[in-house]
C-alpha cells in the first residue's frame, strides 16, 4: 500500500519554489496596471478621513533598512485603516534641499566657483529628482501602496510658494527676527547650524586653569590678585571679555606662597587638588556679589576684563570663575548682553583666527590652541594643562568638531509663544507616552531657532533691505514673492535683481532713492520639511491638517516632530497632528544607527 494514497493533501498551483528574483518583478507590474492604489481610494470615498502624513526621507543614495522599517511600518497602518472603514490616502513625500546635495555634486567633480549661484542650483535640482526616482522605485519595491505618480516634494515651486507664506505669517506676528548671537557654527560646512543638525561624539580637548590678576580690586581685592578659570576651550581666550562669578555663592581668597587666588570656597579643595598647591591658607572669604564690577586683566592682551555676576555660575566643575567670551558661548551672550560688552568673534567662517586675535590670526581654532597655551605659560598666567576626552556637538552630516560663534542670522523666537507649543504637545497623544516627556522637556529648554543658512541649495530667506538697511517683510512682499515662486520655482531668487523681485513700482521710505537689496541666506532645511503640514495637508484636495498621526523614528522629536510643531502652532495655534508615533532604529553589527553619512547601512 502506498501511504500517500491514504493522506488527504491539498492540491494547489502554487509552484515549488518562489523564485521571487523572476516573479516579483512582474507582480510589481501587475499592480502598476490594476492601478491599485487609485482603485482602493475610489472604493473608500466618501468615509471618514484618516490622515498619516509621510515624514520626507532625503534625495540621495539608495534606500536602506531604516527607510524600509519606516515605509513598512506606515503601510500597516495606511492598509488596516482603509481596511477597517476609512478613507486613507497615503501621499509620500521627499526633502530635497540642503548641504548633502551640495556635496554630492563636488565630489562628482561639478566646480561650483566657475559657475553662477542659479546654474549650480539647477544641477542640484536635477540631481534631485534624479535621486527621487531612484529611491521611489525602492519603495515601491517594499510594496508600499501609495500615491507614488503625485507626491510631495519640497523643491516643487507650489512647495516653495507656500513655504513662503509660512515665514510670512510668522514674521507678522513677530516671530522672526534678525540678531547676531552665538549659534552652532560647522568650519567644515561654512555654515550655521540648528540644534537638530548636532550629534554628539566623544572629543579629546585640553583642559586648562588660567589666572587672570586684579588690576582694580574696589578696596575688596587686592590689585596682583589672580581669578582662576577653568576652560577646555583655549582658542577662546583671545575673545575673553569678563570673568563671570555667582552673587550668591561664598569665594574665598587663598595664600599659596607668595600669591593669592579668587575660587569659589566650595571649588577650593577640588582645584588645590588638581593644581597641586602643598600649602594654602584662605585669608579671608567674600560674598560673589561683592566682587561685581572688579577689574581684571586680560592675560594676553593689554585690556579689561570685568567680573559680572551669573547665574549660569555653579559648583558642579571649574573654579566657580568663569571664562566669559560673549562671541562664543550662549550664556556668555546673554550676560554679556546685560553689561554691554562687546560681541567679539574673532573667528571668521572657515573656523580661522582674524586679526582681532593678535599673534594667532590665520590659525585653525584647533590648532591655535597649542600656541595660545604657550603663550600663556609665556607670561605666567597658565597654572595647569591636561587632556581629557568628553562628549562634544558635531555636524552631523560632515561628522567633524562645530564651535560656537556670534554671526548675523535670522531667527525663529521660541519665547514668543512657547506657551503654546507646550500646550500642543499636551494635546498630543503619543506612542510610546514618555514622548510626550521628551519633547516637552525640549521645547521648554530650548532656545530660538536659527533659521538661515549660508549655502546655495535651498528655499531662500524672502527679506528685502532698504538703502538705510531696513529689513523689509510685509503682507505685499511675501505674497509677490510666494507667486512668483509657484510661477517659477525659487531659482528666480537668483537670477533676478532685487527690484525685479519686488511688487511693481513699490517704494519704501528708507530707499528714497528706489535702490533695493536682497537677502543671500537660504532657510534651514527643517524649516522646509516643516513647513509640510501647510504645503501639502492644506494645499491639496482631499487632505486635511491635523494629520491624525506623524510616524517617524525616534531621532526626529529634534527633527521633523519638533520643527513641523513649531511652524505649525506658529501658523495655525495648534500642532499639525492628533498623534505621535515613534520607532526605534534599524542598527548595524555594531549596535550603531544605520546612516547614509555613516556608510553602515544594508
Amino acid at each position: 500500500m502506498e501511504y500517500k494514497e491514504t493522506l488527504l493533501m491539498p492540491k494547489t498551483e502554487f509552484p515549488m519554489r518562489g523564485n521571487l528574483p523572476n516573479r516579483e518583478p512582474k507582480m510589481q507590474e501587475q499592480w502598476n496596471d490594476m492601478s491599485i492604489y487609485d482603485r482602493v481610494q475610489e472604493r473608500t470615498n466618501g468615509r471618514p478621513l484618516f490622515i498619516l502624513h509621510d515624514g520626507p526621507p532625503y534625495a540621495n543614495g539608495n534606500i536602506h533598512m531604516g527607510h524600509a522599517l519606516n515605509k513598512i511600518l506606515k503601510d500597516f497602518i495606511v492598509r488596516y485603516k482603509s481596511m477597517s472603514g476609512f478613507h486613507a490616502p497615503y501621499v509620500p513625500g521627499w526633502d530635497t534641499h540642503g548641504l548633502p546635495i551640495e556635496q554630492a555634486l563636488t565630489n562628482k567633480g561639478v566646480k561650483r566657483k566657475e559657475m553662477t549661484v542659479a546654474e549650480f542650483r539647477k544641477l542640484c535640482e536635477e540631481y534631485a529628482y534624479e535621486q527621487v526616482d531612484n529611491q521611489r522605485a525602492q519603495f515601491k519595491q517594499l510594496g508600499v501602496r501609495g500615491d507614488w505618480e503625485n507626491p510631495y516634494i519640497t523643491l516643487k515651486p507650489e512647495y516653495e510658494a507656500q513655504q513662503i507664506k509660512v515665514f510670512g505669517d510668522m514674521a507678522k506676528k513677530g516671530y522672526i527676527y534678525k540678531g547676531k548671537k552665538p549659534v552652532y557654527w560647522s568650519p567644515s560646512s561654512e555654515s550655521a547650524l540648528a540644534e537638530a543638525e548636532i550629534e554628539y561624539q566623544d572629543k579629546k580637548s585640553p583642559s586648562i586653569y588660567v589666572a587672570f590678576p586684579v588690576a582694580d580690586g574696589k578696596d575688596v581685592l587686592a590689585t596682583g590678585d589672580k581669578f582662576i578659570i577653568w576652560t577646555t576651550t583655549p582658542w577662546t581666550i583671545p575673545a575673553n571679555l569678563a570673568i563671570a562669578v555667582n552673587g550668591k555663592l561664598n569665594y574665598s581668597v587663598v595664600r599659596v606662597g607668595s600669591e593669592r587666588f579668587v575660587v569659589a570656597e566650595d571649588l577650593l579643595e577640588e582645584v588645590a587638588s588638581v593644581l597641586e598647591w602643598e600649602n594654602h591658607s584662605v585669608e579671608k572669604t567674600v560674598k560673589g556679589s561683592d566682587l561685581e564690577c572688579i577689574v581684571a586683566k586680560h592675560p594676553i592682551y593689554d585690556r579689561d576684563s570685568l567680573v559680572i555676576l551669573g547665574e549660569h555660575v555653579t559648583t558642579d566643575s571649574g573654579t566657580g570663575c568663569v571664562h566669559t567670551a560673549p562671541g562664543h558661548g550662549e550664556d556668555d551672550f546673554i550676560i554679556g548682553k546685560k553689561y554691554n560688552l562687546d560681541v567679539l568673534c574673532p573667528v571668521d567662517d572657515k573656523g580661522v583666527l582674524t586679526d582681532e586675535a593678535p599673534g594667532f590670526e590665520g590659525l585653525f581654532y584647533d590648532k591655535a590652541n597649542k600656541p595660545i597655551t604657550e603663550k600663556l605659560e609665556e607670561v605666567g598666567a597658565l597654572l595647569k594643562i591636561s587632556f581629557f576626552t568628553h562628549s562634544y556637538p558635531h555636524d552631523w552630516r560632515t561628522k567633524k568638531p562645530v564651535i560656537f560663534r556670534a554671526t548675523a542670522q535670522w531667527f525663529a523666537s521660541i519665547d514668543k509663544f512657547r506657551d503654546e507649543l507646550l500646550q500642543a504637545v499636551n494635546e498630543t497623544e503619543w506612542i510610546p507616552a514618555w514622548g510626550e516627556t521628551r519633547l516637552y522637556n525640549m521645547v521648554r529648554d530650548r532656545g530660538d531657532w536659527c533659521i538661515s543658512r549660508q549655502r546655495a541649495w535651498g528655499v531662500p530667506i524672502p527679506v528685502f533691505y532698504a538703502e538705510n538697511g531696513q529689513e523689509i517683510i510685509t503682507d505685499e512682499t511675501i505674497g509677490h514673492v510666494s507667486n512668483l515662486f509657484r510661477e517659477h520655482g525659487s531659482n528666480i531668487w537668483f537670477e533676478r535683481e532685487a527690484k525685479d523681485l519686488l511688487p511693481e513700482e513699490f517704494t519704501h521710505e528708507g530707499s528714497p532713492n528706489g535702490h533695493f537689496t536682497k537677502e543671500t541666506d537660504i532657510m534651514d532645511v527643517w524649516f522646509d520639511s516643516g513647513s509640510s503640514h501647510q504645503a501639502v495637508l492644506e494645499e491639496r484636495d482631499g487632505l486635511q491638517r491635523p494629520a491624525d498621526l506623524y510616524l517617524e523614528g525616534s531621532d526626529q522629536y529634534r527633527g521633523w516632530f519638533n520643527s513641523s510643531l513649531t511652524t505649525g502652532v506658529a501658523v495655525t495655534g495648534k500642532a499639525p497632528y492628533k498623534g505621535v508615533l515613534s520607532h526605534g532604529f534599524a542598527l548595524d553589527g555594531n549596535g550603531r544607527k544605520m546612516s547614509k553619512s555613516l556608510g553602515n547601512v544594508v
